[in-house]
Formats: structure tokens, sequence, C-alpha cells
């Protein structure tokens, strides 16, 4: 019988190495921001060799924008999993305040990933995969104001959803940044200032 040739330590040999060095990556992102962040980090993480990542990740920025893509991938299923729990999913008002809700949640609950995907290190226009990602959660949000905002031009439109993500992106920014109090999802308190600041949104489009 021949023998097995056995593999070194750390060899790049699996076929799941752009998931492993995604997950590590993610992880070292959680844990120690950007400041360490390199692409031989995350293949020890991984338990590649350092030269694995080039398989996939030719960059630090190369990994770090497939993290920010997923990201959003994430985003996305986190705000259509509110909606669908919303207590009345066809009022508008009601699902607005939801994806609101979700789009927050989802912040406070990977502080690390949220900020990366806006970071102006990692850009959009530069990467298709990460666009179309950040624009599918965008238009989350424009499909949240679309009954409210029925007969309006689409400038007016516009305006409602920049407004609306703006509210919901800054106050996530703002709880992260520890400027509010109630950054607890589970406090009551946290629910009805969100509900209240998406309120002013909904009495705006209704002008």
């Amino acid at each position: 019988m021949a023998s097995v040739k056995k593999r070194k330590p750390g060899h790049y040999h699996h076929g799941g190495l752009r998931e492993a060095l995604v997950a590590a990556g993610r992880s070292l992102l959680e844990q120690r921001g950007r400041h360490g962040f390199t692409l031989r980090e995350c293949a020890r993480r991984a338990r590649v060799s350092h030269a694995a990542p080039a398989h996939h990740f030719h960059t630090v920025s190369d990994l770090l924008t497939e993290i920010a893509a997923r990201g959003f991938d994430e985003l996305s299923a986190a705000m259509d999993a509110t909606a669908a729990a919303a207590t009345d999913r066809s009022d508008p008002a009601q699902r607005l305040i939801a994806l609101g809700r979700g789009y927050v949640r989802f912040a406070l609950a990977n502080k690390a990933v949220f900020q990366l995907m806006f970071d102006g290190d990692v850009e959009p226009e530069k990467n298709e995969r990460l666009a179309s990602a950040g624009k599918a959660a965008y238009l989350r949000l424009i499909g949240g104001i679309d009954g409210l905002t029925s007969g309006r031009s689409p400038a007016a439109k516009q305006a409602l959803a920049d407004l609306a993500w703006s509210s919901v992106h800054g106050y996530a920014i703002l709880l992260l940044g520890g400027q509010l109090d109630h950054d607890d999802p589970a406090d009551p308190a946290f629910d009805r200032r969100l509900k209240s600041l998406l309120e002013g949104v909904i009495a705006a489009g209704s002008r």
C-alpha cells in the first residue's frame, strides 16, 4: 500500500480556505479592530501558511471588503427578520419602524463589522460585490417608505429615504459611541426612543 504523505501543519490544503479566512478575519476585526489586522495573522488563525490567503485575497483590503459585503448581507437579513415579525406588516409605518429596529440592532450586535461597512477605506465603487450588497440593504429602507409616499414625486421619495437612513444610521452611530442612554435592545426604553425617532420621519413624509 502506498504511504500517505502527511501535510505539515499550516499547509494550504483545505477547500474551505476562503470561508476560514473570512471567519478568522472577522474574529480578528472584532477583537482588535483595524489595528494589527494582517493577512499573516488571519492565516495563522485559519491554521494555514502565510502565503495561502493569496489564493483568494491578494491584499488586506480584499479580505476586509469581503467581510464588509457579508456584513451588508447580514444587515439586509436582520431588517427582513424584524419586518417579518412586525405586529402589523401591512401597515407601512409599522414596517418602517421594524426595519429601523433591525438596522440599529444589527449595528449594536456587530460593532466592528458595522463600522467597517461604512469605512472610507472600503470603497463600494471599486468592488461590485460590495456595491451590490450595500445597495440591497439600502433598498430595504426604500421599500419601507413606499407605502408612505404614495403620489409623491421621486424627489420627495428620495428625500424621505435619505431622512430615514440618516436617522437610523446616525442613531446607531451615537449608540455605538456611547453618546446615548438605553443602548440595550432588551430595554423597553430602547424601542420607545427608536420608535419616536422614526415616527418623526413618518410625520415628515406625511406633510
